[in-house]
This record gives C-alpha cells, structure tokens and sequence, in this order.
C-alpha cells in the first residue's frame, strides 16, 4: 500500500553558475520539475519548490583566473542571468538562491562539523600534484597533459573533452600546472572521506528492495553502482574558492562541491521559511522529489542520501525522476563548444514564444533515452500541432460564438447521441493526465493533453455549427455550448505545460477561477457567461526564422573547426 503524504518539497538540480542555461538544462530538469510543481500546486497540495545556483568548485575558479575577475564576479553574473532565464520561462520556484548565501555558508559547515564531530568521516592522507610556482596543491581541473588514449594535448586530469575519457591526473602524460605551466610534483595532502562502502547495506534495500518503481534508467545506474561496491569518497579540496573546512587541519582546503551543492537544497530552505523548514526535511508526513539529468543520479540517490542518513534527522528523497540527455541537431550540447540554444537568446530571437519552446522541450523529452531537438521539428510541432489543432480549435469556438450570440455562451439544450459520445471522451480526460503525472511521464501527460485539443477540433469539423447556423440556432447553440466547455478544460489541461498560452486563454474565455478539479467538467462555463473577444494564442512560425537558428549553428560549427582548441 503506497503511503500518503501531507506536503511535497521539490528540489531541482543546481546549475552550475560558470555560464547561461540552455535548452538541455531546461528540458532534463527545469520544465518537468515546474509541470510537476504547477500540477500539485493546482490540486490544491502543499508544495515548496526549491532551486539556486551551484556556485563553487574549479571551473568557476579557473574562469576567474582567465578573465582577470575574482570567482564572486563570474558567479554574480551568470546567477543573475540564470535566475532571468528561469522567471522569463515561467519557472515558479518559491526561492531561488545561491551556494554563496550566509546561510548557506553556515548551514553547509555546520552539516560537515556534525559529522565530524559524529565521527562519520574517515582521514586518509594521499600524494597530489603539487604546484611549487603557485605554492598550492592542483585540483584535478588545474593539471593538463596529453590523453593516454588519444594523443590530445589538452587533456585535463579528471576528462579528456577529446575522447570523452575519465582520467585521473597520475593518467596524463607530461602533465602541467594550468595556473602556471610549470611541471607539477606529487606532494603528500589529509583528507576527509564519506565512508559510502559503510552504507552500502541499507543503500541496497531502499534503493533495490523499497524503490522499483523509479525510473529504469535511475534504478540500472544504482544497481551498477552498488553492484560494484561502493568506495569511501573525499568530502574536502584543497582550494581557495569554496566553504573552509570548519575543523583543525582544514586550512586551505574547502568542502568539495559535490558535498556543498546539495546540502543548498537544504540551506535555500532555510532561507525561505527559517521558522517551520524542518518540516520540509524532517517529518516523515512530507515527500521530497529530486529532479535532476543522469550525471547527478549518483550523487542524489546514493551520496546525499548517505549524508542525509549520517546526519540521522532528515528524511531520504522519495523519487528521483532523472532524464537524459537532450542532443542539439545530431550532436551533444556543449557549453565549452557554444553548441546550445541559450534561453536568454531564444527570448531575443522568439519574443513571448515561452510556451513553444515548453511545448517541444517537453514533448520531445528525454525521459527513457536521449533525445534530438532541431529547428524543424520546433517549426513542425508549433504550426501543425499548436497553431492547426490547439489555437485553431480554440479560436474556431471564439469566433463562431461571437459571430452568433454576441460572444455569450448559449445555452446547451437536448444532446444528440454524437454529442454525449464527445463529452465522454474528454471527460475522460482527467484521470488520463493524473495517470500519466503521478508517474512523471509528462510527455505522454502533454499528449493527453492535446487529445483534448484533437477531440474539440473534430468535434467542430464533423458536426458544422457554420452550417447548421443557416437553419437550426438551437443545434447551433448546443455544438458552441460543448465547444466551449472543451476550450475551458484545455486552459485547465495545459496550465502545468503552457503557462502563458492558458492564462491568456482564461483571459479570452473571461474565466480565472479554474482550477485541477473542474477538469473533465461540461458546466465550467455558465449559459450567458459573456466572452472577451478572440486572440490567437498561436502564430506560425515561418521559414526564415528556422534559416536564421540553422544559420546561427552553422556558424558556430565552422568556429570550432577553425579553432579545435
């Protein structure tokens, strides 16, 4: 028997602030998070969806070192932008915070010191390349050499972004220093560990035994983890850019910001309700879901969940919803590469076009295996599907009634069997998208969706009300009657999906006070309930916008050739 809960917390994957957010980030994490929030929030449920901008750690730094600027400075400015990006998307975090917050400093420390003090760490001492010229040791980012396993130059110690390759620095030859180009030494360096081969035990039954029903592609990366045993994993760098080590020996080293990001997730907490947040993370009553692309599957179902249990207060993630990855035109999104469509331009490019791009994000979503957008597609799927099935059914209804009852809904009167036929079929409607929301498939939720969408637009082809009009007004009144309805349950159906589409169809319809219970309903709109006049929700898109994105990519494409490093 599944358990009931009274409140839902729901965290969203932390982007990293060393750049803008891009239309993988939005489809793996932020719009599947934002439907599940908005479709909660819209039942009616307690919910706090909590995001921020992950802050620390070696590329922000090295960004730093190469502009000339301070870390604080880059961060500041990508977290402005990011944190834009998501409101212009009608991304509704109840706060969106930061990893260099007061209160994330604090409660970060104060996590690692409890377990510290706990005796949850173990110290292992390890030699680590060592910069004589900078007098620091070099994380793994900071060494370049060439990759043993194909010959590029540029290799860095922890990935060669030629062969795609995990390294280790003691992998590379002929390694340097990236701060100073000098050859680096190995040098004797303590460390704190989170023992996870401790918790291995209890980790096998949650995940493996309690949770078979998360997503095949989350519970496969666990099984092949623990299947593999778990290793203890070091919980401090040794930095200058991060949150110090609050304990004696720990200076010059900083928390690693795999520790440090999720315990944000906690800290923003605080920050937005500082006198009830335990009751997000420490009642069992409440549920916590975690959103998230598969590169952080480990660290939220197995690492944080370890920490969490070390601590012994908090409750552990009830689902983890990962998605892979979302590819760009055939080929990988890469931040280094320019290879993306960043959301602030998408904005400049395709003003007040949000909901096209939520739409096709999510209707070509990453959720079992990855997935390809291209600006075809984007065009295909607004001007046949949005423009020709939803807007067009929609705007059909408006401009009919407005034609023949002076844009007031007309009473029904008697159904024909035809009729009653339709109404079934989207009363149906409801239970279909719950089905499908409750199970995090929100791209099968979106096409029930627009099955609505479809039934409506039939509806009207088969049954003719323009017709009809010239001889039979009460026949007439009743098709718009039905018509109508639809179009108030597609403003309900969508709201999770397309925000700004459905607000500004309640505005049309003159109809605000909808919400997840009415849906399915033939009553939402009462006989002689006065409409505003008709807008398009949609518009085409034509084919010289679509050449300008391709153009755009081209470009950048020939600059990477050009310029392979």
């Amino acid at each position: 028997m599944s358990k009931t809960f009274q409140r839902t917390l729901i965290t969203s994957a932390l982007p990293y602030a060393n750049g803008p957010v891009h239309i993988g980030h939005l489809a793996g994490v932020y719009i599947p998070a934002d439907i599940y929030a908005r479709y909660l929030r819209l039942k009616g449920e307690e919910v706090l969806f909590i995001g921020g901008s992950d802050e620390h750690g070696v590329p922000i730094a090295l960004k730093a070192k190469a502009e000339g600027i301070s870390p604080q400075e880059i961060v500041d400015r990508y977290h402005y932008i990011i944190k834009k990006s998501f409101e212009d998307f009608g991304i509704t975090f109840d706060i969106y915070s930061r990893t260099t917050s007061a209160i994330h400093y604090k409660t970060a420390s104060d996590f690692f010191r409890k377990l510290y003090d706990k005796g949850e760490f173990i110290e292992k001492t390890s030699e680590q390349y060592y910069d004589e010229e900078a007098k620091q040791f070099l994380a793994d980012r900071y060494i370049t050499g060439e990759c043993p396993h194909c010959a590029n130059k540029n290799a860095y110690g922890d990935q060669c972004e030629a062969c795609g390759t995990s390294l280790t620095p003691l992998d590379l030859i002929d390694p340097k220093s990236a701060i100073s180009g000098s050859v680096p030494v190995l040098k004797e360096t303590k460390h704190w560990y989170l023992p996870l081969d401790k918790h291995e035990a209890w980790l096998k039954k949650w995940i493996l035994e309690d949770h078979k029903e998360w997503k095949s592609n989350v519970y496969g990366q666990c099984k092949s983890w623990l299947d593999m045993g778990l290793q203890p994993r070091a919980v401090s760098r040794d930095l200058d850019w991060g949150i110090p080590i609050p304990v004696e020996g720990g200076e010059g080293k900083v928390l690693y910001v795999w520790f440090d990001a999720p315990i944000g997730y906690i800290s923003n907490t605080i920050e937005h309700s500082p006198d009830d947040w335990e009751k997000w993370w420490k009642d069992e009553s409440s549920r916590m879901i975690h959103f998230i692309g598969k590169d952080n599957i480990v660290f939220h179902c197995i690492v944080f969940p370890a920490m969490l249990k070390a601590d012994g207060t908090y409750i552990l993630p009830e689902n983890v919803p990962a998605n892979e990855f979302l590819n760009l035109e055939g080929d990988k999104i890469s931040t280094s590469r320019n290879w993306a469509v960043w959301l602030h331009e998408y904005l400049e490019d395709f003003p007040e076009k949000q909901d096209v791009l939520r739409y096709v994000l999510t209707a070509n979503a990453p959720e079992t295996k990855d997935n390809d957008f291209t600006w075809k597609d984007f065009q295909a799927r607004n001007n046949n599907e949005l423009v020709a099935v939803f807007g067009n059914f929609v705007n059909r209804a408006l401009v009919l009634t407005h034609k023949y009852f002076e844009g007031k809904v007309p009473a029904r009167g008697a159904l024909n069997d035809y009729d009653r036929a339709t109404l079934d079929e989207f009363k149906r409607i409801r239970q279909d998208l719950e089905d499908c929301l409750n199970q995090f498939r929100f791209r099968d939720a979106l096409k029930e969706a627009m099955n609505l969408a479809r039934i409506g637009n039939k509806y009207l082809a088969d049954t003719e009300p323009w017709k009809l009009a010239k001889t039979d007004m009460e026949r007439t009144a009743a098709i718009l009657n039905i018509s109508l309805q639809i179009a108030a349950n597609l403003a309900i159906a969508f709201e999770p999906f397309l925000p700004f589409s459905s607000e500004k169809l309640k505005r049309i319809i003159n109809k605000k006070d909808l919400n997840w219970n009415g849906l399915g309903s033939i009553d939402l709109l009462g006989a002689d309930h006065q409409l505003n006049q008709p807008e398009l929700l949609f518009e085409k898109i034509e084919d010289e916008m679509i050449e300008k994105q391709i153009q755009k990519l081209q470009d950048t494409k020939k600059a990477n050739n050009q310029n392979p490093n």
